[in-house]
Protein backbone atom coordinates (compact mmCIF):
# COMPACT_ATOMS: atom_id res chain seq x y z
CA UNK A 1 0.00 0.00 0.00
CA UNK A 2 1.59 3.19 -1.05
CA UNK A 3 1.90 5.60 1.70
CA UNK A 4 0.45 9.23 1.24
CA UNK A 5 3.61 11.55 2.93
CA UNK A 6 2.56 15.56 3.29
CA UNK A 7 4.89 17.76 1.50
CA UNK A 8 7.34 20.38 3.96
CA UNK A 9 4.76 22.94 2.71
CA UNK A 10 1.82 20.97 3.88
CA UNK A 11 3.26 20.00 6.94
CA UNK A 12 3.88 22.94 7.77
CA UNK A 13 0.59 24.46 7.22
CA UNK A 14 -0.89 21.41 9.67
CA UNK A 15 1.58 21.56 12.20
CA UNK A 16 0.71 24.99 13.69
CA UNK A 17 -2.66 26.74 14.36
CA UNK A 18 -3.20 29.69 12.26
CA UNK A 19 -4.12 33.11 13.63
CA UNK A 20 -7.81 34.37 12.45
CA UNK A 21 -7.54 37.95 11.42
CA UNK A 22 -9.70 39.78 12.97
CA UNK A 23 -12.33 41.54 9.87
CA UNK A 24 -11.42 44.70 8.36
CA UNK A 25 -14.48 45.65 9.29
CA UNK A 26 -14.29 45.14 13.11
CA UNK A 27 -10.59 46.52 12.75
CA UNK A 28 -12.45 49.72 11.00
CA UNK A 29 -15.12 50.09 14.00
CA UNK A 30 -12.28 49.66 16.53
CA UNK A 31 -10.36 52.06 15.40
CA UNK A 32 -13.32 54.14 14.89
CA UNK A 33 -14.82 53.78 18.80
CA UNK A 34 -10.95 54.46 19.59
CA UNK A 35 -10.86 57.93 17.46
CA UNK A 36 -14.15 59.07 18.63
CA UNK A 37 -12.72 58.76 21.93
CA UNK A 38 -9.52 60.46 21.52
CA UNK A 39 -11.38 63.78 19.73
CA UNK A 40 -13.80 63.76 22.16
CA UNK A 41 -11.81 63.58 25.17
CA UNK A 42 -9.54 66.32 23.60
CA UNK A 43 -12.05 68.94 23.18
CA UNK A 44 -13.44 68.38 26.51
CA UNK A 45 -10.16 68.54 28.00
CA UNK A 46 -9.35 71.83 26.52
CA UNK A 47 -9.72 75.49 28.31
CA UNK A 48 -11.15 76.82 25.33
CA UNK A 49 -13.05 75.76 22.04
CA UNK A 50 -11.25 74.56 19.13
CA UNK A 51 -11.22 73.63 15.90
CA UNK A 52 -11.47 70.68 13.77
CA UNK A 53 -7.68 71.54 12.61
CA UNK A 54 -6.41 72.12 15.74
CA UNK A 55 -7.98 68.43 17.07
CA UNK A 56 -6.35 66.98 13.69
CA UNK A 57 -2.83 68.61 14.88
CA UNK A 58 -2.95 67.54 18.16
CA UNK A 59 -4.54 64.03 18.10
CA UNK A 60 -2.31 63.11 14.57
CA UNK A 61 -5.61 62.33 13.30
CA UNK A 62 -5.79 63.79 9.57
CA UNK A 63 -7.82 66.58 8.93
CA UNK A 64 -10.63 64.48 6.79
CA UNK A 65 -10.97 61.95 9.96
CA UNK A 66 -11.02 64.72 12.51
CA UNK A 67 -13.72 66.52 10.24
CA UNK A 68 -15.69 63.46 9.93
CA UNK A 69 -15.82 62.15 13.25
CA UNK A 70 -16.85 66.02 14.85
CA UNK A 71 -19.45 65.70 12.14
CA UNK A 72 -20.35 62.54 14.21
CA UNK A 73 -20.04 63.57 17.61
CA UNK A 74 -22.19 66.89 16.83
CA UNK A 75 -24.77 64.96 14.96
CA UNK A 76 -24.84 62.93 18.54
CA UNK A 77 -25.64 65.85 20.70
CA UNK A 78 -21.54 65.35 22.30
CA UNK A 79 -20.49 68.73 20.91
CA UNK A 80 -21.27 71.48 19.52
CA UNK A 81 -20.71 73.82 16.99
CA UNK A 82 -20.23 77.51 18.30
CA UNK A 83 -20.21 80.62 15.54
CA UNK A 84 -16.94 80.81 13.11
CA UNK A 85 -14.09 82.65 14.37
CA UNK A 86 -13.14 85.68 12.66
CA UNK A 87 -10.91 84.81 9.41
CA UNK A 88 -7.06 85.11 9.98
CA UNK A 89 -5.64 85.01 6.56
CA UNK A 90 -7.49 82.72 3.56
CA UNK A 91 -10.17 80.41 3.70
CA UNK A 92 -12.91 79.70 5.70
CA UNK A 93 -13.23 80.83 9.11
CA UNK A 94 -12.57 78.01 11.58
CA UNK A 95 -15.90 76.90 13.84
CA UNK A 96 -14.40 75.67 17.38
CA UNK A 97 -15.73 72.71 18.60
CA UNK A 98 -17.13 73.00 22.56
CA UNK A 99 -18.90 70.58 24.95
CA UNK A 100 -22.87 70.25 24.01
CA UNK A 101 -25.32 72.04 26.37
CA UNK A 102 -28.89 70.57 26.50
CA UNK A 103 -28.56 67.34 24.46
CA UNK A 104 -26.93 65.01 27.54
CA UNK A 105 -27.90 65.00 31.42
CA UNK A 106 -26.74 63.20 34.45
CA UNK A 107 -28.67 63.19 37.88
CA UNK A 108 -26.65 63.31 40.88
CA UNK A 109 -28.28 63.07 44.20
CA UNK A 110 -27.10 63.51 47.59
CA UNK A 111 -27.79 62.76 51.54
CA UNK A 112 -25.31 64.29 54.08
CA UNK A 113 -26.26 65.12 57.50
CA UNK A 114 -27.44 68.62 57.09
CA UNK A 115 -28.47 68.61 53.65
CA UNK A 116 -30.22 66.33 50.76
CA UNK A 117 -30.06 67.62 46.99
CA UNK A 118 -30.50 66.98 43.56
CA UNK A 119 -28.60 68.38 40.28
CA UNK A 120 -29.04 67.79 36.47
CA UNK A 121 -26.03 68.45 34.92
CA UNK A 122 -25.40 68.16 31.22
CA UNK A 123 -22.19 67.82 29.28
CA UNK A 124 -20.91 71.14 29.46
CA UNK A 125 -21.06 71.09 33.52
CA UNK A 126 -24.52 73.78 33.20
CA UNK A 127 -26.66 72.61 35.93
CA UNK A 128 -29.86 72.11 34.12
CA UNK A 129 -32.26 71.74 37.70
CA UNK A 130 -31.32 71.91 41.23
CA UNK A 131 -33.35 71.15 44.47
CA UNK A 132 -31.35 71.11 48.16
CA UNK A 133 -33.26 71.27 51.24
CA UNK A 134 -31.22 72.00 54.19
CA UNK A 135 -32.49 69.61 57.40
CA UNK A 136 -31.21 67.57 60.30
CA UNK A 137 -30.52 64.28 59.31
CA UNK A 138 -28.56 62.64 61.33
CA UNK A 139 -29.43 59.59 63.40
CA UNK A 140 -32.39 60.07 60.79
CA UNK A 141 -34.65 57.09 59.36
CA UNK A 142 -34.12 56.31 55.35
CA UNK A 143 -37.63 55.01 55.03
CA UNK A 144 -38.31 58.74 55.73
CA UNK A 145 -35.38 60.41 54.31
CA UNK A 146 -35.25 58.70 50.65
CA UNK A 147 -38.88 59.38 49.96
CA UNK A 148 -38.29 62.88 50.19
CA UNK A 149 -35.02 62.86 48.10
CA UNK A 150 -37.48 61.03 45.27
CA UNK A 151 -40.22 64.19 45.00
CA UNK A 152 -37.06 66.53 44.40
CA UNK A 153 -35.70 64.38 42.15
CA UNK A 154 -39.24 63.75 40.28
CA UNK A 155 -39.49 67.56 40.41
CA UNK A 156 -35.78 68.02 38.79
CA UNK A 157 -37.08 65.28 35.84
CA UNK A 158 -39.71 67.16 35.42
CA UNK A 159 -38.77 70.35 34.26
CA UNK A 160 -38.82 70.93 30.48
CA UNK A 161 -34.73 71.31 30.22
CA UNK A 162 -34.00 67.68 31.55
CA UNK A 163 -36.98 66.28 30.26
CA UNK A 164 -36.34 66.72 26.31
CA UNK A 165 -32.29 65.84 26.91
CA UNK A 166 -31.18 62.47 26.86
CA UNK A 167 -30.73 60.48 29.95
CA UNK A 168 -27.48 59.17 31.74
CA UNK A 169 -28.28 58.00 34.43
CA UNK A 170 -28.10 58.77 38.25
CA UNK A 171 -26.04 58.69 41.37
CA UNK A 172 -26.32 59.41 44.36
CA UNK A 173 -23.72 60.18 46.91
CA UNK A 174 -23.99 58.95 50.53
CA UNK A 175 -20.94 59.67 53.32
CA UNK A 176 -19.69 56.12 54.58
CA UNK A 177 -18.91 53.03 53.80
CA UNK A 178 -20.43 51.77 49.87
CA UNK A 179 -19.84 48.18 48.74
CA UNK A 180 -21.83 46.84 45.30
CA UNK A 181 -24.49 49.42 45.35
CA UNK A 182 -25.49 48.97 49.31
CA UNK A 183 -24.26 51.34 51.79
CA UNK A 184 -22.81 49.63 54.80
CA UNK A 185 -22.67 52.26 57.27
CA UNK A 186 -23.32 56.03 57.42
CA UNK A 187 -22.74 56.36 61.08
CA UNK A 188 -23.69 59.89 61.09
CA UNK A 189 -26.43 59.26 59.48
CA UNK A 190 -27.21 56.40 61.87
CA UNK A 191 -27.74 54.15 58.84
CA UNK A 192 -26.35 50.60 58.28
CA UNK A 193 -27.12 47.77 54.96
CA UNK A 194 -29.40 50.33 53.33
CA UNK A 195 -30.08 49.52 49.47
CA UNK A 196 -31.52 53.22 48.43
CA UNK A 197 -32.77 51.88 45.10
CA UNK A 198 -36.13 50.51 45.86
CA UNK A 199 -36.89 54.08 47.54
CA UNK A 200 -36.23 56.09 44.78
CA UNK A 201 -37.40 53.63 41.58
CA UNK A 202 -40.69 55.52 41.65
CA UNK A 203 -38.83 58.38 40.40
CA UNK A 204 -35.93 56.99 38.48
CA UNK A 205 -37.78 54.60 36.58
CA UNK A 206 -40.09 56.37 34.07
CA UNK A 207 -36.71 58.01 32.56
CA UNK A 208 -35.42 54.30 32.39
CA UNK A 209 -32.45 55.51 35.51
CA UNK A 210 -30.63 52.96 37.02
CA UNK A 211 -28.98 54.32 40.30
CA UNK A 212 -25.75 53.92 40.80
CA UNK A 213 -24.13 54.27 44.55
CA UNK A 214 -20.69 56.13 45.78
CA UNK A 215 -19.09 57.65 48.80
CA UNK A 216 -19.66 61.65 49.04
CA UNK A 217 -15.59 62.49 49.41
CA UNK A 218 -15.04 60.62 46.28
CA UNK A 219 -17.53 61.85 44.43
CA UNK A 220 -16.57 65.64 45.70
CA UNK A 221 -13.01 64.75 45.20
CA UNK A 222 -14.19 64.52 41.11
CA UNK A 223 -14.65 68.43 40.87
CA UNK A 224 -12.12 69.66 42.79
CA UNK A 225 -10.52 72.34 40.75
CA UNK A 226 -12.27 71.44 37.58
CA UNK A 227 -15.03 73.56 35.88
CA UNK A 228 -16.87 70.45 34.06
CA UNK A 229 -16.60 66.51 33.28
CA UNK A 230 -13.41 65.28 31.74
CA UNK A 231 -11.62 68.86 32.16
CA UNK A 232 -7.99 68.16 33.78
CA UNK A 233 -7.62 68.43 37.58
CA UNK A 234 -5.47 71.55 38.37
CA UNK A 235 -3.24 69.29 39.97
CA UNK A 236 -3.05 65.70 39.36
CA UNK A 237 -2.58 64.12 42.88
CA UNK A 238 -4.31 65.09 45.72
CA UNK A 239 -6.38 63.71 48.90
CA UNK A 240 -9.42 66.07 48.89
CA UNK A 241 -10.96 66.60 52.03
CA UNK A 242 -14.60 66.55 52.33
CA UNK A 243 -16.18 68.10 55.69
CA UNK A 244 -19.58 67.81 57.26
CA UNK A 245 -20.50 66.53 61.02
CA UNK A 246 -17.94 63.97 59.61
CA UNK A 247 -14.35 63.97 57.87
CA UNK A 248 -14.27 61.94 54.37
CA UNK A 249 -11.32 61.94 51.96
CA UNK A 250 -10.88 61.21 47.84
CA UNK A 251 -7.77 60.50 47.37
CA UNK A 252 -6.75 61.06 43.78
CA UNK A 253 -3.34 59.95 41.88
CA UNK A 254 -2.68 61.33 38.58
CA UNK A 255 -6.61 62.04 37.74
CA UNK A 256 -8.07 58.57 39.00
CA UNK A 257 -9.49 58.38 42.18
CA UNK A 258 -8.12 55.56 44.01
CA UNK A 259 -11.05 53.73 45.87
CA UNK A 260 -9.10 50.75 47.40
CA UNK A 261 -10.02 47.03 46.78
CA UNK A 262 -13.26 47.02 48.51
CA UNK A 263 -14.00 51.00 48.09
CA UNK A 264 -13.35 52.20 51.83
CA UNK A 265 -10.25 54.32 51.02
CA UNK A 266 -10.27 57.61 52.34
CA UNK A 267 -11.49 57.09 55.73
CA UNK A 268 -9.34 60.02 57.41
CA UNK A 269 -11.81 61.29 59.74
CA UNK A 270 -11.47 58.14 61.88
CA UNK A 271 -7.91 58.27 62.25
CA UNK A 272 -7.09 58.17 65.69
CA UNK A 273 -5.76 61.96 66.66
CA UNK A 274 -5.71 61.29 70.97
CA UNK A 275 -6.72 57.74 72.39
CA UNK A 276 -8.08 59.32 75.30
CA UNK A 277 -10.40 61.60 73.22
CA UNK A 278 -14.30 61.77 73.21
CA UNK A 279 -15.86 58.80 71.86
CA UNK A 280 -16.71 58.48 67.59
CA UNK A 281 -19.74 57.36 66.34
CA UNK A 282 -17.17 54.74 64.71
CA UNK A 283 -17.14 53.42 68.53
CA UNK A 284 -13.34 54.42 69.18
CA UNK A 285 -12.07 57.33 71.02
CA UNK A 286 -10.78 60.95 69.51
CA UNK A 287 -10.99 60.61 65.73
CA UNK A 288 -9.95 63.20 63.77
CA UNK A 289 -13.71 64.14 63.12
CA UNK A 290 -14.31 64.33 66.74
CA UNK A 291 -12.39 67.54 66.37
CA UNK A 292 -13.00 69.41 62.76
CA UNK A 293 -16.67 68.23 62.55
CA UNK A 294 -18.40 70.96 61.33
CA UNK A 295 -20.76 71.22 64.47
CA UNK A 296 -17.82 69.76 66.74
CA UNK A 297 -15.94 73.13 65.72
CA UNK A 298 -18.49 75.49 66.40
CA UNK A 299 -19.57 73.94 69.43
CA UNK A 300 -15.56 73.96 70.99
CA UNK A 301 -15.57 77.23 69.79
CA UNK A 302 -19.14 78.32 71.96
CA UNK A 303 -21.23 78.84 68.97
CA UNK A 304 -24.79 77.49 68.41
CA UNK A 305 -24.99 74.31 66.05
CA UNK A 306 -26.88 76.41 63.29
CA UNK A 307 -24.10 79.02 63.15
CA UNK A 308 -22.17 79.76 59.69
CA UNK A 309 -18.55 79.66 59.02
CA UNK A 310 -18.30 82.98 58.94
CA UNK A 311 -19.40 83.42 62.23
CA UNK A 312 -16.54 81.41 63.16
CA UNK A 313 -13.85 83.42 61.32
CA UNK A 314 -15.41 86.51 62.25
CA UNK A 315 -14.94 84.90 66.30
CA UNK A 316 -11.40 83.46 65.09
CA UNK A 317 -10.06 87.01 63.75
CA UNK A 318 -11.79 89.30 66.87
CA UNK A 319 -9.16 86.68 68.77
CA UNK A 320 -12.25 85.18 70.92
CA UNK A 321 -10.01 82.08 72.93
CA UNK A 322 -12.48 79.80 72.53
CA UNK A 323 -12.56 80.08 68.70
CA UNK A 324 -8.85 80.24 68.96
CA UNK A 325 -8.52 77.15 70.64
CA UNK A 326 -11.28 75.15 68.38
CA UNK A 327 -9.29 76.36 65.50
CA UNK A 328 -6.03 75.14 66.60
CA UNK A 329 -7.16 71.70 67.74
CA UNK A 330 -8.82 71.23 64.56
CA UNK A 331 -5.71 71.87 62.87
CA UNK A 332 -3.90 69.92 64.98
CA UNK A 333 -6.15 66.88 64.32
CA UNK A 334 -6.45 67.22 60.60
CA UNK A 335 -2.64 67.25 60.66
CA UNK A 336 -2.25 64.19 62.48
CA UNK A 337 -4.70 62.37 60.59
CA UNK A 338 -3.67 63.90 57.04
CA UNK A 339 -0.01 63.80 57.92
CA UNK A 340 0.00 59.66 58.30
CA UNK A 341 -1.98 59.70 55.05
CA UNK A 342 0.73 61.61 52.99
CA UNK A 343 3.26 59.67 54.71
CA UNK A 344 1.80 56.12 53.40
CA UNK A 345 0.72 57.87 49.85
CA UNK A 346 3.03 60.35 48.58
CA UNK A 347 0.19 62.94 47.94
CA UNK A 348 1.73 66.15 49.68
CA UNK A 349 -1.35 68.36 48.31
CA UNK A 350 -4.33 69.07 50.28
CA UNK A 351 -7.62 70.17 48.90
CA UNK A 352 -10.08 71.50 51.69
CA UNK A 353 -14.08 71.06 50.30
CA UNK A 354 -17.20 70.80 52.36
CA UNK A 355 -17.64 72.86 55.44
CA UNK A 356 -13.84 73.28 56.01
CA UNK A 357 -13.32 75.29 52.56
CA UNK A 358 -14.60 78.42 54.44
CA UNK A 359 -12.88 77.79 57.24
CA UNK A 360 -9.20 77.57 55.06
CA UNK A 361 -7.64 80.92 55.57
CA UNK A 362 -8.08 80.33 59.61
CA UNK A 363 -6.78 76.62 59.20
CA UNK A 364 -4.27 76.84 56.43
CA UNK A 365 -1.83 78.43 58.66
CA UNK A 366 -1.79 75.48 62.18
CA UNK A 367 -2.77 72.89 59.59
CA UNK A 368 0.32 73.44 57.23
CA UNK A 369 2.56 74.06 60.06
CA UNK A 370 1.54 70.75 61.36
CA UNK A 371 2.12 69.01 58.83
CA UNK A 372 5.52 70.43 58.17
CA UNK A 373 6.03 68.45 61.28
CA UNK A 374 4.53 65.52 60.66
CA UNK A 375 5.57 64.19 57.21
CA UNK A 376 8.65 63.09 56.78
CA UNK A 377 9.16 64.21 53.43
CA UNK A 378 8.20 67.38 54.06
CA UNK A 379 11.80 69.00 53.60
CA UNK A 380 12.00 68.41 50.16
CA UNK A 381 8.41 68.31 48.78
CA UNK A 382 6.59 70.76 50.65
CA UNK A 383 2.44 69.95 51.91
CA UNK A 384 0.38 72.56 50.46
CA UNK A 385 -3.10 73.43 51.51
CA UNK A 386 -5.01 74.44 49.14
CA UNK A 387 -8.54 75.07 48.53
CA UNK A 388 -11.72 74.14 46.24
CA UNK A 389 -14.90 76.59 45.32
CA UNK A 390 -16.89 77.07 48.27
CA UNK A 391 -20.17 74.63 46.90
CA UNK A 392 -21.63 73.15 50.22
CA UNK A 393 -22.66 70.27 48.11
CA UNK A 394 -19.80 69.38 45.72
CA UNK A 395 -20.81 65.20 45.98
CA UNK A 396 -23.98 65.79 44.29
CA UNK A 397 -22.06 67.29 41.08
CA UNK A 398 -19.81 64.90 41.31
CA UNK A 399 -22.29 62.06 41.30
CA UNK A 400 -23.66 63.53 38.29
CA UNK A 401 -20.10 63.94 36.56
CA UNK A 402 -19.37 60.25 37.15
CA UNK A 403 -21.68 59.31 34.71
CA UNK A 404 -21.22 61.82 31.89
CA UNK A 405 -17.14 61.25 31.95
CA UNK A 406 -18.77 57.75 30.67
CA UNK A 407 -20.21 59.41 27.63
CA UNK A 408 -16.69 61.27 27.25
CA UNK A 409 -15.00 58.02 27.45
CA UNK A 410 -16.89 56.07 24.96
CA UNK A 411 -18.92 57.81 22.73
CA UNK A 412 -19.24 55.58 20.34
CA UNK A 413 -21.64 53.54 23.05
CA UNK A 414 -24.36 56.69 22.98
CA UNK A 415 -24.22 57.41 19.12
Amino acid sequence: MSEIRPTPESASRTSRPQACAAPVSARQSSLRTANLALLAGHVFAQPEPVSRADVAAATGMTRSTASRLADDLVSAGILSELEPSPASGPGRPAVPLAPARGTFVAIGLEVNVSRMAVRAIDLSGQVLAERVVLDDFEASDPAQVLPRLAELATEALALDTVRHARKVGAAIALPGLVSHETLLRAPNLGWERIDPRPFLAEALQPDGLVLHLGNEANFGALTAGRSRPAAPHSAPSYIYLSGENGIGAGIVREGQVMLGVSGFAGEIGHIQADPTGPLCTCGNRGCVERYAGRQLILAAAGLEPTAGPDQLVAAWEAGEPQARRAVTRAAQALGVGLGAAINILDIPTVILGGHLAPLSEILRPELEAELRQRVLSSRWSVPEVITTSQDQTPAVTGAAWSLLEEVVADPAAWM
